[in-house]
């Protein structure tokens, strides 16, 4: 009994190991966007970013919701389900931005993002097969961003934001965006082993 138990707990440490590594290749092997390091302190960090392209959908509904929702026509315009020509490859963090909200709306509107590679824009993207995926362009920009691990519940993230709002205000900086919020993982990945982000513009220097 003592053995079998042993064996097992040994066959867990193993997968348990070899899910930390498949980890670790994914995400160093993912295109992350490159931005300058302005300022850092802990899990909080101030940066710039140069202009980004993006291809995006618009969904209603709760935040996790419109999240899964946008990411299946994003998958079938970059692994060319349903246009011709070449897939692009996946990049990483996938993004969400809550849409300002006309007077009337009591349903939030979400963007949902994915950041296209920069070999995939040098060479031109493919245009979406359907209006429903729009490739749009983010400004260069300076960001404030939190980073944190685990499932991203709605207490998460607002809790994260609130330190990312304290230490934006402690720097003197004024926020200039709703907040962005940055997924590395896929759904499978445990929450110890996430990477998850807000960022929120702010105003440079």
């Amino acid at each position: 009994m003592i053995k079998t138990l042993i064996i097992a707990a040994v066959g867990l440490a193993v997968l348990a190991a070899a899910a930390l590594l498949v980890f670790v290749y994914v995400i160093q092997n993912v295109e992350q966007p490159e931005y300058t390091l302005v300022r850092r302190e802990g899990d909080l960090e101030l940066r710039d970013y140069p202009a980004l392209t993006i291809a995006e959908v618009r969904r209603e509904g709760a935040r996790t919701q419109a999240l899964s929702a946008g990411f299946s026509p994003l998958a079938r315009y970059i692994f060319a389900k349903e246009r011709p020509g070449e897939k692009i490859a996946m990049t990483a963090p996938v993004i969400q931005q809550q849409a300002p909200a006309a007077a009337s709306d009591s349903t939030p509107e979400w963007s949902v993002g994915f950041i296209m590679p920069s070999a995939a824009v040098s060479a031109g993207l493919p245009a979406p097969a359907s209006a429903d995926v729009r490739l749009t362009q983010l400004p260069p920009r300076r960001v404030a961003a939190v980073r944190f691990s685990g499932r991203t519940t709605d207490a998460r993230t607002a809790e994260a934001r609130r330190r990312l709002e304290a230490w934006i205000s402690a720097q003197g900086l004024d926020i200039t965006s709703a907040p962005i919020y940055a997924y590395y993982n896929d759904p499978l990945t445990p929450g110890p082993l996430r990477r998850n982000e807000i960022l929120l513009d702010v105003a440079a220097d």
